[in-house]
């Protein structure tokens, strides 16, 4: 499966959808990347995480880290397939035991590899890298599927970390449009709500 045809898979699968949409930012959009679904079709997952993979190559890490919880099936799918370590993150801390919210046997300046599926603002990557940090491992390189083109990516570099993209949202919408899934109409509204978050 080529990036194509990922995209329409993605479409007919309903995880790419059009309509009146927030958010996690409190944005309104006209197109909504709903990638979490994946997990449920075998063949897109396994997809989602070849091409993770092959974009991973030539980078250096010591550990893989999705970030919760969209991406958490996808770097546990990639760390079982190829044996290599993972990080969880928690969204919160446990409120019992240990009370960790980063589980996993790592040491400091140990280098983590960053794993998201959809990038807007970057806000969710910024809260996993930070947790990361301050437990004294170094992050440098973000891999995630789709960028929203909203700027999040450039919050990023800014920042000074190594970001990788499969795919963005205009390529997506370019696809489908060509692919005669969405009328012109759709692609206009869905272009003109990407507006960008910096």
């Amino acid at each position: 499966m080529n990036y194509e045809e990922l995209i329409l898979s993605l479409y007919e699968n309903q995880m790419i959808k059009f309509g009146e949409f927030v958010l996690k930012s409190g944005q309104p959009s006209y197109i909504y990347a709903d990638i979490r679904t994946a997990m449920s079709y075998p063949y897109i997952f396994k997809t989602i995480c070849d091409m993770f993979y092959k974009e991973m190559e030539g980078l250096k890490y010591d550990f893989i880290c999705g970030v919760p919880y969209s991406a958490l099936t996808f770097a546990s799918g990639i760390a079982y397939a190829h044996n290599i370590p993972m990080l969880l993150k928690r969204k919160e801390a446990k409120g019992y035991g240990t009370k960790k919210v980063l589980e996993g046997a790592y040491n400091k300046n140990q280098r983590v590899l960053i794993l998201e599926d959809v990038v807007t603002s970057g806000a969710s990557i910024l809260e996993t890298t930070g947790i990361l940090e301050d437990n004294g491992l170094e992050v440098k390189d973000i891999c995630f599927l789709m960028d929203r083109n909203q700027g999040g990516v450039d919050i990023l570099r800014n920042l000074g970390y190594n970001v990788k993209s499969l795919m963005d949202i205009k390529t997506v919408i370019d696809v489908l449009h060509k692919n005669h899934k969405i009328s012109d109409l759709d692609k206009k509204l869905a272009l003109n709500s990407l507006v960008r978050v910096n």
